[in-house]
């Protein structure tokens, strides 16, 4: 079974705490019951060892022992929690100024979907889709193996859900015209290069060991044998499983890296289309051909027009913009809240560790 991986384990955990206190200067101190103030909200070590829990639980559920106190080990995934309630904390505040909410329904909905992503495909072809019990069934295994309730799931979920509105709203104004998918277009042209095609076919084939057997499959496909089952029984070439497909080609390319061997070649390019040829001896055995439509003749290398790529250049370039102007948007968050936030003594992460408060 798939592990359930709906988001990083300390998204998973810890409910969103209502914003405490007020005011959106720099705080005067860190109150004894709190690890840390980001800017009007107070984290509290009851989150913080709630998190903390959960995160042994999951080392628990998975049979791993959790880092001891003093350890390096454990410092860093303090500092991981610590970090991850404080960026908690700033998106929950940034929500709320943007106007971004996120329903229950929205969380419910989300989680149907993962649950339908990991739980219900088949496991094997022609199974039948697996119910909703079935499914909550293995959902609710998976949180036992890991430790996790489907409150934290919830949490995680309504966490990366808060994340992805904010993206949207920030970048809501980020568009790319056709002209500057063009500029791209005419700057990168050796990346819409459609390279030379040289002569090929299509074609199928059944390969056996003796020329006796490779008889035998001719006369039933000329008796109107099926050509896939009797690969599938008879040929001893991997493309059995594809009913012989291949497509050859007169000179090995990158766009068409199959070139076959003499003999096998020129009865491929030479048959009208659907006949089927005699037994054609090959140093890999006896082949039985058909071709499967006309030949193809070779294409000189050409540049793909810019109509042809141009709303994939576009969702490219959208794509990408979008993404820078999210980055700064949220380093630029980040900044400011540096200046709004303390740390309990003890308590400020690893890589900021400069300064604490009482």
């Amino acid at each position: 079974m798939k592990h359930l991986r709906l988001v990083p384990i300390l998204a998973l955990v810890a409910a969103f705490a209502a914003a405490c206190g007020g005011g959106s200067g720099a705080p005067k101190s860190v109150p004894s019951d709190a690890v840390a103030v980001v800017g009007g909200d107070t984290i509290t070590k009851a989150d913080f060892n709630q998190t903390l829990d959960q995160a042994k639980r999951s080392y628990t559920a998975q049979h791993k022992p959790f880092p001891k106190p003093g350890t390096a080990t454990y410092g860093a995934v303090r500092s991981q929690i610590i970090q991850y309630l404080v960026e908690r904390s700033e998106y929950t505040q940034k929500a709320k100024d943007l106007g971004v909410k996120v329903s229950d329904k929205d969380v419910s909905d989300r989680l149907d979907q993962i649950k339908q992503q990991y739980f219900g495909s088949a496991t094997t072809p022609g199974a039948k889709p697996k119910t909703k019990a079935q499914i909550d069934k293995l959902y609710k295994q998976q949180l036992k193996a890991q430790g996790l309730t489907d409150k934290d799931v919830k949490d995680g979920i309504r966490a990366q859900l808060i994340r992805e509105k904010i993206s949207a709203k920030v970048t809501n104004d980020v568009k790319v015209s056709d002209s500057d998918a063009k500029k791209f277009y005419d700057d990168h042209k050796s990346q819409y290069q459609q390279p030379a095609q040289p002569e090929s076919r299509d074609v199928r084939h059944i390969l056996v060991k003796s020329h006796a057997l490779a008889l035998t499959v001719y006369n039933k496909l000329k008796a109107g044998g099926d050509f896939s089952k009797l690969a599938l029984k008879y040929s001893i070439d991997p493309s059995k499983t594809t009913g012989g497909r291949l497509t050859v080609c007169k000179q090995k390319t990158a766009s068409c890296p199959l070139k076959t061997v003499a003999p096998f070649e020129k009865v491929a390019f030479s048959l009208k289309t659907n006949e089927i040829s005699k037994p054609v001896h090959t140093q890999f055995g006896w082949h039985v051909i058909q071709a499967l439509g006309p030949v193809n003749p070779p294409k000189k290398a050409s540049t793909i027009p810019f109509d042809q790529v141009k709303a994939a250049i576009k969702q490219q370039q959208l794509q990408q913009k979008k993404q820078d102007a999210y980055n700064k948007w949220w380093n630029d968050t980040k900044k400011d809240f540096a200046k709004k936030t303390k740390y309990q003594v003890g308590y400020k992460p690893q890589a900021t560790q400069t300064t604490t408060t009482g």
